[in-house]
């Protein structure tokens, strides 16, 4: 646990006790602080009375005397569509309102650290798809070179629940726009911003708010060094906000299609290699088409920022190969579970959206795409440009009559069922086809999550076996 610091003494109200209100709780409790909290779930507050925490109705005014601040869970809206009413009530009465995260970077650094050899440092990874896997694979990396490297955020263990940094350790951090958008202090060492495409807009206000919460990941700090991918305007646009100029290596430009040759710093992939250049000249080279962790072209841009985090942080390029080789993907996220007769089936269940899906749909030249589930507005007419890899699509879900009339001429039959889905795929896929889980579409149709989802699916394959 990280204890809280700079509030002892101090009375400090925690709106929501899912894992990351509970662990917030007890950080702020190590640092002194006084901490009420309140739940919306009936359940939840006589659950956290009986635990001995002092639960308080914060929807009543009288109940915010002498309150310092309000730090709320992720999940809770701060802003868009409009504040819940315990936030709203703290912007009435001029209560600092934050979260985890906020706490995390103001309490990280402690007196301690005046004793390191190498001071630790952080790494944080925000953008719409992919950052789990790049997240995973920097922390991979780091262990595999022999750093003391802990991960946590948005996967993993929760921030405040890390354990204080060892010398010359790495904090590996993936961040959602959840987090970064309400956070008051977000100060990485290295940031690193993947991509953006359209995503939580309800919660954001749209595209342009969605992205200035991943921007705050930049200015609010200034990292020493920021890793941005620039195969969207948006990025372009980040790295020329905190470049000074094509030189400034400060800012590393990653890409995957791009040749990115004429600035102080770049990593890109191009048909299945990547190459790191600093000043004009070539610096590093791997072949990305044998590594089997990271297949298609969004995970070699996954693999380029990767690649750039733990240069920046020294990291040698001969051990950031090795490490790739080893990596074994991350579950749910191109993930193949099994070969069966010279049939892959690969789960990426967690391709919720049609970005993801067709990123996916991409990696692979003869799929039978499963699909479906609880579809997002504006559908899956984009994948149309993405379908002639598809040999045929089976339909599950909420949406399956939907996308049957989005996906134009490409084959497919309406399975309803994942068991029906993997059932059909099974019988009707050959040697040298891939069997692909790629929904793009939420799963809270049949399934809570899309963990479930994808273990769903994978325990259907196995059971292929006999």
């Amino acid at each position: 646990m990280i204890p809280v610091q700079g509030v002892q003494n101090q009375t400090i109200a925690v709106l929501g006790l899912g894992r990351s209100g509970r662990a917030t709780a007890a950080a702020l409790a190590a640092g002194g602080a006084r901490v009420v909290v309140w739940d919306d779930g009936l359940d939840t507050r006589e659950q956290a009375a009986a635990d001995g925490m002092i639960v308080l109705d914060l929807t009543r005014d009288a109940n915010w005397d002498g309150i310092s601040a309000l730090i709320t869970s992720p999940g809770i809206p701060h802003l868009y569509p409009k504040p819940h009413p315990v936030i709203a009530k703290a912007y009435e009465l001029g209560v600092p309102v934050d979260n985890d995260i906020g706490l995390f970077f103001r309490s990280f650094a402690t007196a301690e650290w005046e004793r390191f050899d190498t001071t630790p440092r952080v790494i944080a990874v925000t953008g719409s798809n992919g950052k789990s896997t790049t997240t995973a694979l920097i922390h991979h990396i780091l262990k595999e070179a022999g750093r003391p490297t802990q991960i946590g955020g948005n996967i993993g263990t929760g921030v405040l629940s890390l354990e204080p940094a060892h010398d010359g350790e790495v904090v590996v951090l993936e961040l959602s726009s959840y987090q970064t958008d309400l956070a008051r202090a977000l100060t990485p060492d290295v940031a690193v911003f993947t991509n953006l495409s359209p995503d939580h807009l309800d919660r954001h206000g749209g595209l342009g708010g969605y992205f200035a919460a991943k921007r705050r990941l930049f200015a609010e700090g200034g990292p020493d060094r920021a890793v941005i991918g620039v195969d969207e305007p948006e990025g372009c646009y980040l790295a020329g906000q905190l470049a000074m100029a094509p030189s400034d290596d400060r800012v590393i430009r990653i890409s995957s299609g791009q040749k990115l040759d004429h600035f102080g710093w770049s990593v890109f992939a191009r048909k299945g290699f990547l190459s790191e250049y600093r000043k004009g000249r070539q610096a590093g080279s791997i072949d990305l088409r044998e590594v089997k962790g990271l297949p298609g072209e969004h995970n070699h841009q996954n693999a380029c920022a990767a690649y750039a985090a733990t240069r920046a942080v020294g990291i040698a390029p001969r051990e950031i190969e090795r490490a790739f080789h080893s990596f074994q993907g991350l579950p749910h996220r191109s993930q193949t579970v099994a070969e069966i007769g010279g049939v892959a089936w690969v789960n990426d269940s967690k391709a919720t959206n049609v970005d993801a899906a067709a990123k996916a749909l991409a990696a692979f030249p003869r799929i039978r795409w499963i699909a479906g589930g609880m579809g997002k507005d504006g559908g899956i007419e984009a994948l149309a440009p993405f379908l002639g890899n598809v040999t045929k699509a089976y339909l599950i879900g909420h949406s399956a009559r939907d996308f049957a009339l989005q996906i134009g001429q490409t084959p497919h039959e309406i399975a309803e069922t994942m068991e029906q889905a993997v059932a059909r795929a099974a019988a009707e896929a050959q040697p040298g086809e891939t069997v692909l889980l790629a929904p793009a579409a939420a799963s809270f149709d049949q399934y809570p999550n899309f963990e479930k989802r994808g273990e769903h699916f994978t325990a259907l394959v196995q059971a292929l076996r006999g």
